[in-house]
């Protein structure tokens, strides 16, 4: 590999990085179109790394390339985001089940902690950030070959959603988020991955129903 390639690679790592976080946390909403040019400009890199950086956010379900046309920040429509909650209701439980075994104690005091942190909180984005840092940690034990990437990308492509409901309730009425979390914390505690799949499985439906009475959500 020459040394153009390496730094072309390593400048669309870290576009990707920096826009990544930018997408996650609303500053990109979903259906805005990205234009190459302007993401050069921005990063003061070439059109080959943002092309690179581009493609590694569509792996990661955050962006939509459509052919000899552009990039867009992935939307979702109602129908898709139930489908999307569906697969997680099954496939994250497995995960954590796979999980939990790996998981050390400090790591268990970790996740109670951010338990506590979010129901100590009342900033939406916060919630958010120590939610997302909460869930994926809990799966961290696993060693899969597609399963937690899968789960990661099914995050990406439903954490602006997340953020749309969550703003809409407000920081009041997460009571029932707060009581599943130190459910699930306390099932993990205990080691017994059963009652922490069931949690887990009923936490996930809860929102998808909940998500499901608010379609216009998705129209924006």
């Amino acid at each position: 590999m020459t040394t153009t390639a390496i730094r072309d690679g390593a400048a669309g790592q870290r576009i990707a990085d920096s826009l990544r976080q930018s997408i996650l946390s609303g500053e990109y909403r979903p259906g805005t179109r990205i234009r190459q040019e302007d993401l050069a400009e921005r990063f003061g890199a070439s059109r080959l790394p943002v092309r690179d950086a581009l493609r590694i956010l569509e792996s990661d379900g955050l962006v939509t390339l459509v052919a000899n046309t552009g990039a867009w920040v992935s939307h979702l429509s109602l129908a898709e985001c139930e489908e999307f909650y569906q697969i997680r209701e099954r496939i994250e439980p497995l995960l954590l089940r796979l999980s939990l075994p790996n998981l050390d104690r400090v790591t268990l005091e970790r996740i109670a902690s951010l338990a506590d942190e979010m129901q100590a909180n009342r900033d939406i984005d916060t919630f958010l950030h120590l939610d997302r840092e909460f869930h994926l940690l809990t799966y961290s034990g696993a060693d899969t070959s597609m399963l937690g990437d899968t789960v990661q990308r099914l995050w990406n492509s439903t954490q602006h959603y997340r953020r749309a409901f969550s703003n809409l309730i407000g920081p009041h009425a997460n009571r029932a988020v707060h009581y599943e979390h130190q459910l699930l914390v306390g099932a993990m505690l205990r080691g017994d991955s059963e009652d922490a799949e069931r949690v887990l499985s009923g936490h996930i439906r809860r929102t998808r129903l909940e998500l499901a009475h608010h379609p216009e959500i998705f129209a924006e």
